[in-house]
């Protein structure tokens, strides 16, 4: 059974950085793809970034947060992380981190299979 579990999240001003984590229980020898969603107020989740670490390691951004979000895994595969930085009002919402077993698709159009609770991101202005 997979467990995922954010943190990080909080508020921050227009400009500032946030690095959200996301502790993963996965089993050792298995292949996830594993990602970050997000959901702000009224409208639907969209994808942010993904990360398969077959190897080798490949990463996948949408086009509104590429040069500024950077998604990665320690060594273990233990822990996911999303660094935010140069944040603006239009990345606030709810985080996610989400996985699914892979032998190299990973893109956040797949189905995800394990969710976490998400985390809070609020950027002002």
């Amino acid at each position: 059974q997979v467990q995922l579990k954010e943190s990080g999240g909080g508020s921050v001003q227009a400009g500032g950085s946030l690095r959200l984590s996301c502790a993963a229980s996965i089993p050792y020898n298995n292949n996830y793809c594993m990602g970050w969603f997000r959901q702000a107020p009224g409208k639907e989740r969209e994808g942010v970034a993904t990360i398969y670490s077959g190897p080798p390691t490949r990463t996948y951004y949408i086009d509104s947060v590429k040069g500024r979000f950077t998604i990665s895994q320690d060594n273990a595969r233990n822990t996911l992380y999303l660094q935010m930085n140069s944040l603006n009002p239009e990345d606030t919402a709810v985080y996610y981190c989400a996985a699914f077993p892979s032998t190299g698709y990973c893109h956040t159009g797949a189905v995800f299979t394990y969710w976490g609770q998400g985390t809070p991101v609020t950027v002002s202005s």
